[in-house]
């Protein structure tokens, strides 16, 4: 993977924070302004990366689309692609960027086809077609630095511009991947649990070896395993810290820390 980064930026890239919004919650007005207050309140600019998955694979069911996955990572047919650039770059980007205006934050919504902004390849299986899902190659983090030395809080959707078509990724994925083109001091999942759970408690912190024998045994499951992969993956890449969370563990500075033993 490929990422430019201004040269002159090694100051704003050392502070700066990028948060990744899953969609359980992405819905919920209530939770929507708290996450406002929360993001004019922090003391570092930052990269929002959103998903939306509730939303898309509600109107596929409208639409008599069956939403499909594989290891936790949706797999994008054309007409499922139309349907998250309809949810994802429109409802969803929208309701966040309309959130956070109202609630003091200087927002400018956009995704990764936008300028270029990042760039992604078909993903490959051995034994699935993953269709119009990607994997990210390479992030424009000029761009996003330029915008953060505005006081503009970046709001990406996680679509993806590839050399023949636009490409869906997961939200944790391009959260990772723009976390490592910016240097980020620190990159944090958003989801609707205090942290990882073993044995029903979120536990404070968690290494390589032992994340990968939680997946092995089925502790970490579904939706979860990219998260904690891309936690991994953003280590590997240069970013300070990885931690899964929820809302209220983002203001208490909680939730399961990911460190290279």
């Amino acid at each position: 993977m490929s990422h430019q980064v201004s040269t002159n930026d090694s100051l704003l890239t050392r502070q700066s924070l990028v948060l990744k919004i899953g969609g359980n919650e992405i819905d919920d007005a209530a939770f929507l302004a708290e996450l406002a207050d929360v993001i004019r309140s922090l003391d570092m600019p930052t990269v929002i990366v959103h998903g939306g998955g509730k939303e898309i694979s509600t109107l596929q069911h409208q639409l008599g689309i069956e939403p499909r996955y594989l290891e936790g990572i949706r797999i994008t047919d054309a007409p499922s692609l139309a349907v998250v650039q309809m949810v994802l770059c429109g409802a969803v980007n929208k309701r966040l960027i309309r959130t956070l205006v109202y609630g003091g934050v200087d927002a400018l919504g956009l995704s990764g086809v936008d300028r270029g902004l990042i760039r992604a390849v078909k993903m490959e299986h051995p034994t699935e077609d993953m269709g119009f899902t990607g994997d990210v190659t390479f992030v424009r983090g000029d761009i996003l630095l330029d915008m953060l030395a505005q006081g503009i809080t970046p709001v990406i959707a996680p679509l993806c511009l590839g050399d023949d078509s636009i490409y869906n990724v997961n939200a944790d994925h391009v959260a990772g991947a723009v976390a490592a083109a910016i240097h980020a001091d620190r990159v944090v999942f958003l989801t609707n649990v205090e942290g990882v759970l073993v044995d029903g408690q979120p536990v404070k912190s968690l290494g390589v070896e032992q994340t990968h024998a939680l997946i092995e045994d089925g502790t970490i499951f579904g939706g979860m395993i990219p998260k904690v992969k891309t936690a991994l993956d953003s280590l590997n890449r240069g970013v300070h810290r990885a931690v899964i969370t929820n809302l209220a563990g983002l203001k208490s500075h909680g939730g399961t820390v990911f460190a290279i033993e």
